[in-house]
């Protein structure tokens, strides 16, 4: 159930669209070591988003996941804003992620929960 949301200020022309898709979901994957047929990534692009004073290209990703180790949310920051750096050129100290490793039984899925 890992789900990656960005939302940001950037506009994401059409065309880029599923290779930012593609990467998000591939990059979470890797990162958490569960398979991508589980991984959901939501974009929220053109958003009004004012940050440090400034209107510049900026972002709010969360991620969740089920079991999310504290201890390597260090690295997932920098491959996260590495990430939205190489597609969005949005720099790192533009981005804040908040994480998020919600109790099974608060997640739902196929009817049920985790």
């Amino acid at each position: 159930m890992p789900t990656l949301r960005i939302l940001t200020n950037v506009e994401v022309p059409a065309e880029d669209r599923a290779d930012l898709f593609a990467r998000a979901s591939g990059t979470v994957a890797e990162l958490l070591g569960k398979p991508e047929s589980y991984v959901m990534v939501i974009l929220e692009d053109g958003r009004d988003l004012f940050f440090a004073g400034t209107s510049d290209p900026a972002a709010y990703v969360e991620l969740k996941s089920i079991g999310l180790p504290e201890l390597k949310t260090a690295h997932y920051s920098r491959a996260l804003c590495d990430l939205l750096a190489a597609t969005l050129e949005i720099p790192a100290e533009r981005v804040y992620i908040e994480f998020a490793a919600p109790p099974r039984h608060l997640f739902g899925w196929n009817g049920g929960t985790f």
